[in-house]
């Protein structure tokens, strides 16, 4: 183990054919282009929901693992040499015999960034021009008068508002790079300085000198300069509860929220209540405590409130992106060369 907690990478130990099982749904030609750039390279591809769906025959062949949230119990596949996730968090993983294993676990990280960004910006926008109540007179068929529309539809202007952004990283610098082409100011909120390699997909690297940096020990001081915060930061024990009733009352008056991250984040309950004080002026949420959402939730009908069912990382090209993250991947892990998006298991991500 290295200090940071993760497995050491290290080379397959034999020349033995390479197991690779899936337990998501890719097409056949997908499947047929990774046999074309890794050839010699054994797939086997089964959906399952549980491990319980994966014949423990294959368990015990398997020695590359591409899943979402399906895992081998204890002793189920010792032939496992690594698991590559196909989501850009790790945090489903905590607590599990998996996230115990002494094999290196990669994310997806890199794929969403410039859909999430662009579904930020959209949200921002949709805000700003008072979407919601656009949406609600809508649906209630009634054209209102002209006062009405003058006191409740006008737009805020983005020119010269702050933008902020928990989770300054590959996510948080694309936000950035749209949020100034609107003009608006923008703050990132991050741990450290360290970058973070792995392979990026749809846009450049940023400069982190185009936003002004802050550390999460100053986050209040940060959040008292928000008009839009957004949350983009990975769930771990650090950022479970971040945003809470205090770090919320910290926010600028009027501000509005956007939440692209994990529930458990943003304390949902503290969130209802600036919403319904007027603190916080209005919020779009991609993700939540428990999902599905349960229809006796009141975000389905909260005022002020644009609600999406955790889509905000849907990348139109994610599987020509995955062929090509996941194919590097498994020609590095034959070379026995650093994996692409490591999961640090000390941070958490």
């Amino acid at each position: 183990m290295t200090s940071a907690g993760t497995p050491a990478h290290s080379p397959a130990p034999d020349p033995a054919p390479v197991h690779y099982l899936s337990t998501l749904s890719f097409s056949d030609a997908w499947l047929d282009r990774l046999r074309e750039r890794v050839p010699g390279l054994e797939i086997t591809q089964i959906t399952a929901e549980k491990a319980a769906d994966v014949p423990d025959e294959v368990w015990r062949r398997t020695r590359v693992l591409h899943t979402g949230g399906v895992f081998p119990g204890p002793g189920q596949a010792p032939a496992l040499e690594w698991i590559q996730l196909d989501t850009s968090g790790a945090d489903h993983l905590k607590g599990t015999p998996a996230w115990e294993l002494p094999v290196p676990i990669t994310s997806i990280g890199g794929i969403s960034p410039v859909p999430m960004a662009e579904y930020v910006m959209m949200m921002v926008l949709g805000l700003a021009h008072r979407l919601p109540r656009a949406v609600a007179i809508q649906r209630s068929g009634v054209w209102p008068s002209l006062s009405e529309r003058w006191n409740t539809l006008m737009p805020r202007s983005l020119r010269g508002a702050t933008l902020g952004v928990i989770g300054y990283g590959r996510i948080g610098q694309e936000i950035g790079r749209l949020a100034r082409a609107h003009h608006m100011d923008v703050l990132g909120l991050k741990r450290g300085k360290a970058a973070r390699s792995g392979a990026f997909f749809g846009a450049a690297a940023r400069d982190e000198a185009d936003a002004e940096i802050y550390t999460p020990d100053r986050l209040h001081d940060f959040l008292a300069r928000c008009d839009y915060l957004v949350v983009t930061c990975p769930l771990t024990d650090e950022t479970a509860g971040m945003v809470d009733a205090a770090a919320l009352a910290a926010l600028k008056e009027g501000a509005m929220v956007v939440n692209v991250a994990r529930g458990g984040i943003v304390d949902e309950e503290a969130l209802l209540r600036a919403l319904r004080s007027g603190h916080v002026a209005g919020a779009a949420l991609d993700v939540f405590d428990e999902e599905p959402l349960g229809a006796d939730s009141p975000w389905w009908t909260e005022p002020g409130v644009l609600l999406t069912p955790h889509v905000a990382g849907f990348a139109p090209d994610y599987e020509e992106q995955v062929l090509r993250l996941v194919g590097e991947n498994i020609e590095r892990h034959l070379a026995g060369s650093d994996l692409l998006n490591l999961v640090d298991r000390g941070r958490g991500y």
